[in-house]
């Protein structure tokens, strides 16, 4: 789906506008003994539908990017939108709502609450946006349901496998109908077996229309990829995807 919504942009302007669109991207780190260019120039646009795999060496940049496109950084120049919002244009608060309404960001240590249930940890963004307790709790179950953990939602973290948890932070960074999910290295401590399911998940909800931008140096995550990037000195280049 994505694939064709991309063609038809391109073709003749007749899908909808990108999700993600970044434009120019430069980020840089200064220290008294050298400036590091973390990202370099990065250009490029992503889709509702689309599972987007960035891969690359430690250092390359992956991280950097995934931070300024969650506005967890500010770059240095260059423009990111996100359903529309020049995410350059806000100020901390308003990125800070932008990833409570719109951009949901998991990463290798799922940073669960561990006092809080599966539920409980899911709820919270929705609380923290002003649902009532009952709202809340019906969506994360919602939520809990769709990445196949219904009826393990009164389980705590440590009553879970890592696979589970890292679910849980999934279901967590989408809950509230939240379109963008951002992933780094969301496999990284998961051995294959479970490293796979957590890819078919991210397919699953990308077919159901969410759009995933995951960075990972674990291969398996381009047989599941619409869109494939490696990133190299922080310069993001396309590649074939991967079709195992």
């Amino acid at each position: 789906m994505a694939n064709q919504q991309r063609l038809l942009t391109t073709t003749g302007s007749l899908g909808p506008p990108a999700l993600l669109d970044v434009s120019g991207l430069h980020r840089a780190f200064v220290t008294p003994a050298e400036t590091v260019c973390a990202v370099r120039d990065v250009t490029f646009s992503a889709y509702a539908g689309e599972f987007v795999c960035i891969y690359g060496a430690s250092g390359s940049g992956k991280s950097t990017l995934l931070n300024l496109i969650a506005g967890l950084d500010v770059a240095d120049s260059g423009t990111i939108h996100v359903n529309g919002v020049d995410v350059g244009a806000l100020d901390e608060g308003g990125r800070a709502r932008l990833r409570l309404e719109t951009i949901g960001v998991v990463f290798q240590d799922h940073l669960l609450i561990d006092e809080f249930t599966a539920w409980e940890n899911v709820a919270l963004p929705l609380e923290v946006r002003g649902f009532t307790g009952a709202e809340a709790r019906a969506s994360a179950l919602a939520e809990l349901e769709r990445v196949g953990l219904a009826g393990l939602e009164d389980r705590l973290p440590s009553q879970l496998s890592g696979g589970q948890r890292q679910r849980v932070g999934i279901a967590r960074a989408l809950v509230g109908q939240r379109r963008v999910l951002l992933a780094d290295e969301p496999t990284g401590s998961l051995d294959s077996a479970n490293s796979r399911a957590l890819f078919a998940l991210i397919r699953k909800l990308c077919d159901q229309g969410t759009l995933a931008v995951v960075c990972s140096h674990d291969p398996m995550c381009q047989e599941f990829a619409d869109t494939v990037y490696e990133m190299v000195d922080g310069r993001l280049r396309q590649r074939e995807v991967a079709r195992l």
